[in-house]
């Protein structure tokens, strides 16, 4: 679409200026690795991640002033440095699915590193190469108002004429890094749990085969987790709220009401199971065993109904932009088809011959992988073609979409869902069938989510780039580059993860089952790409309880709920989660709060938006990346130093109390002047 007056970008096509350096890659491709393995540790945890663009802005500028860098470098930086983020957000959604369907297995260790690599790998290089067939017509389209690039642009041009907010980023980083050492070493409690009993007499082994319902509630404390109240913080109090909301609906109706009628049933078993000699009496510990087996057997499969609904409900939604998107990308290939014609600097993309060779790279990556995973050629091209037609269209809908609402609400994990039951029901149709079919579902599923997820923040960046006068083919290499050095690893804290989970299960809780799908690694859309793909191909869905759950997701569409999806994956979350996310959002509620009785003007706002944004990412990032670094140690078997052998969650309340202090101390305090210009609004 042409526009009314010729777009003249904040560098001018026929400036000479250093982008593409060494030092800038260096840089992004750190960058890229620290924040892809914090969103991932993120989101196996909480089921959310969040934007890299800002914090790999405010980290590349602060960095590079150092080396007196240009606004291009520092550009470039950001670049490569959120491509991480978009790697980590694809493999969370389907990597542990693999694991949870029984595919790959907890005792396999390191052999399926080359496989998940490739399909990180090819979706990230699929992602790019579309997204350079589309770049020139989405990122010149008026209609699109990329939010988030926008605002990301503006940082870098603010960060020319002052300060960058570095510090408040690291600062969080260090106070966030602090609290989870504390955390591991026990200085305080993590969260504190107790069953409150509805019955005052005591069952023991003489009664239990004629006990009558009986059981109680689980009663939890937020987590005192930085990076959770970092979570909630960013999403806001209305949606915090609604992820809660789910918690409670599991722990605090569907939980104690199932265990009312299953008691009788469960009491004997766990009586059963006492070692010999031990007094048959059930304890809070049994009861409170007895309540996590009921959530995770029959409350989780309810709550994978619901987000079944809530995806397909967003969809729903955004159906009209979704159908915009699929029709504009057909016409936008056929224009972009007649190759890079274009002279300026600022409009050249990677050449159309090597993005075609890209795309059949991909692909036949992508054939090999689905013939490793199926066992049969035939299958295996099938699927790719699958894959290949699904992942251009959803690259080109997320990019739209990123367009319209930014890469923060991009319904990744839904487009995801669409691919996976339409590969699923192929899969059905050729004949494939047990873990084989499973297997190839799963990685169409995958290099799709990891394609869309790219393809989104690929876009943003190429239109902030657009913005400021950066040279698309160089963002398009370094992002190459980005993914591949992401893809090679993403794996190692997805493993290690995974493994130190079971390492600390094994030692510290017996009956505790480790790994993906666990209490301390939820990876709720994995999970449910694990079960459709299971329930489609193999027939072995808990239909009753996914049913029961869909039905809950539309009530809760007829409810007007904002978002259904948001409040399932609350009720597959532990409850000591959801209450620190909540607690994060109340936070922010009250900053605003605060604000609006002081008075503050829309610019006094924005400082405060984007301080508070820059805290909250801060301390996710600090907490996720020693959460690393602790699961390392878990990973090898050594044992930390413990400060309190049992510690006091009194103190516990101190922290949360000084977290929230400072998350509205600190943003209200840098306001500044009503008279002052208003900054750009870091929206995620």
């Amino acid at each position: 679409m042409s526009e009314q007056k010729p777009f003249v970008p904040f560098v001018s096509p026929e400036t000479n200026m250093a982008e593409f350096t060494v030092r800038a890659l260096i840089i992004g491709l750190v960058m890229s690795v620290v924040l892809g393995a914090a969103n991932a540790y993120l989101g196996l945890k909480a089921g959310m991640t969040i934007a890299a663009t800002y914090p790999a802005a405010v980290i590349g500028m602060a960095i590079l002033r150092l080396f007196k860098g240009s606004i291009l470098e520092e550009n470039f930086a950001r670049t490569v440095g959120s491509i991480g983020e978009s790697i980590a957000a694809g493999a969370i959604f389907t990597i542990p699915a693999f694991y949870i369907a029984g595919i790959w297995t907890k005792e396999d260790g390191f052999s399926n590193y080359l496989p998940a690599v490739a399909i990180m790998f090819s979706g990230g290089l699929l992602g790019i190469m579309f997204v350079a067939l589309l770049r020139r017509v989405m990122v010149e389209d008026q209609d699109l108002p990329f939010p988030e690039s926008v605002a990301a642009a503006e940082i870098h041009k603010a960060g020319r004429a002052g300060g960058t907010g570095a510090l408040f980023l690291f600062q969080a980083m260090g106070i966030g890094a602090l609290v989870q050492i504390l955390g591991q070493f026990k200085f305080f409690a993590a969260s504190a749990e107790k069953f409150i009993h509805f019955s005052t007499s005591p069952i023991n082994l003489k009664d239990a085969g004629t006990a009558k319902p009986e059981g109680g509630v689980v009663l939890s404390t937020p987590g005192v987790s930085p990076a959770y109240m970092g979570v909630g913080y960013i999403i806001g109090p209305k949606l915090a709220s609604l992820n809660f909301s789910g918690g409670l609906l599991a722990w605090g109706f569907l939980v104690p009401i199932i265990l009312y009628f299953l008691a009788p049933e469960l009491i004997p078993q766990i009586l059963a199971s006492k070692a010999p000699g031990a007094e048959k009496v059930i304890t809070e510990a049994d009861w409170m065993t007895m309540s996590n087996m009921v959530w995770r057997f029959i409350v989780r499969p309810i709550a994978i109904g619901g987000m079944l609904v809530g995806a397909g409900f967003t969809l729903f939604k955004m159906r009209k932009s979704l159908a915009t998107g699929i029709a504009r990308s057909i016409s936008d290939v056929k224009k972009a088809a007649q190759g890079n014609t274009a002279t300026a600097r600022t409009e050249q993309d990677i050449n159309f011959k090597w993005i075609v060779l890209g795309i059949v790279f991909a692909g036949i990556m992508t054939c090999g992988i689905y013939s490793y995973f199926a066992q049969n050629v035939g299958v295996a091209l099938v699927a790719t073609l699958v894959m290949i037609v699904a992942g251009f269209f959803f690259a080109a809908v997320s990019g739209y979409l990123v367009g319209i609402i930014g890469s923060s609400n991009n319904p990744i994990s839904g487009l995801t869902l669409s691919t996976l039951i339409i590969a699923a029901l192929l899969m059905v149709a050729l004949g494939a069938s047990g873990k084989q079919g499973v297997a190839a579902v799963l990685g169409v599923a995958a290099v799709v989510c990891v394609s869309s997820a790219v393809a989104g923040e690929m876009l943003q960046d190429l239109k902030v780039g657009h913005i400021l006068g950066g040279t698309p083919w160089r963002m398009q290499l370094g992002d190459i580059i980005g993914v591949a050095i992401a893809s090679l690893v993403m794996f190692l804290p997805l493993f290690i993860l995974q493994q130190a989970d079971i390492n600390e299960g094994m030692r510290a809780i017996p009956q505790y089952e480790g790994g993906f799908g666990s209490k301390n690694l939820a990876a709720p859309q994995a999970g449910l790409m694990a079960l459709l793909s299971q329930g489609i191909v193999r027939g072995e869905m808990a239909w009753p309880l996914i049913i029961v759950g869909m039905l809950m997701g539309f009530a809760f569409v007829l409810m007007q709920v904002r978002s259904p999806m948001l409040v399932s994956v609350g009720m597959y979350l532990p409850l000591e989660t959801t209450f620190a996310i909540f607690l994060g959002g109340l936070i922010k509620g009250v900053v605003e709060r605060m604000s609006d009785k002081k008075g503050h003007n829309a610019a006094q706002k924005a400082r405060i938006e984007n301080t508070g944004v820059l805290l909250a990412a801060g301390l996710i990032a600090g907490e996720a990346l020693v959460g690393l670094i602790i699961a390392g140690f878990k990973f090898a078997k050594v044992d930390l130093p413990a400060i309190f052998d049992v510690p006091s969650f009194y103190v516990s309340v101190g922290i949360l109390g000084a977290i929230a202090a400072y998350l509205i101390s600190i943003p209200l305090k840098n306001a500044g002047n009503a008279d002052e210009p208003a900054p750009p609004t870091a929206v995620m």
